[in-house]
């Protein structure tokens, strides 16, 4: 009967080892410190105490170690204040206003003016020895001469230099068109025509046939003239004065050479 009841009622019989395995838990995750309070703990603490009494003296463990090393920052930060304060007290004791004196005056007597050297009289030897100096080299008018001489020989023989070399023509390269009055004018006829200009400063060139239009023709022909000499004036009047061929000249280009 007594079997029965104790079946029936909710009674932990292994609770012992859980606490060993928490307290085995909590030993791995708090490091040696936690083993170290266990054993300070003295041999009367209880080997299956609850967890929550493990883990608080774990948690005192670490707190003292934390407070040991806080003392130990703080005396450090004192000692080096100190050694501040006592630099300090050297180096306002070192600076220079606990020591500055009133300098030394020097006294500085009054500059003596000093009376310029007295001129000495000249002699009547030294004039003479003056005059004979003769500041603009009069001794040397010969080689004067002879580079005067040289100097104009030089300059004659640049301008015949000069003089023989030609002078510059400017000309003008002319692209004259010059048209017919119909397609039955003889285009060959025209072009002999305008050939027979001859001027002096005029040299005709090549020429084409080119077609306007309708079967008519003109004449594109180049000439080269001196500009001092032919005009394009003298040109278009002189061509125009074959009035049975040409009807009209005009100029294509006109380019300077």
């Amino acid at each position: 009967m007594a079997t029965n009841f104790l079946v029936h009622e909710k009674i932990w019989f292994d609770k012992f080892k859980y606490d060993d395995a928490e307290r085995r838990f909590y030993e791995q995750m708090n490091g040696p410190v936690a083993g170290a309070s266990r054993q300070t703990a003295g041999p009367g603490a209880s080997s299956g105490p609850s967890g929550d009494h493990s883990e608080l003296v774990v948690r005192i463990a670490s707190l003292e170690v934390e407070n040991q090393s806080l003392r130990g920052v703080v005396q450090e930060l004192q000692q080096a204040i100190s050694k501040l304060e006592a630099r300090l007290n050297v180096l306002e004791k070192s600076s220079p206003g606990h020591r500055a004196t009133a300098p030394q005056t020097q006294h500085v007597s009054p500059m003596r003016q000093v009376e310029p050297p007295a001129k000495k009289p000249a002699t009547p030897a030294e004039d003479d020895e003056d005059d004979d100096i003769d500041l603009f080299g009069s001794d040397n008018e010969e080689e004067d001469k002879e580079a005067a001489q040289l100097r104009e020989e030089r300059l004659r023989q640049y301008a015949e230099k000069k003089a023989k070399k030609p002078a510059l023509v400017a000309k003008s390269s002319i692209l004259l068109d010059v048209k017919p009055w119909d397609d039955e004018t003889d285009m060959a006829q025209l072009e002999a025509c305008v050939r027979s200009i001859q001027l002096d400063g005029l040299v005709w060139g090549a020429s084409k046939l080119v077609p306007v239009g309708y079967g008519i023709r003109k004449l594109q022909i180049q000439c080269v003239v001196e500009d001092d000499k032919v005009g394009t004036d003298l040109l278009e009047e002189e061509i125009t004065k074959f009035e049975e061929h040409v009807q009209s000249v005009d100029i294509a280009a006109f380019n300077k050479i």
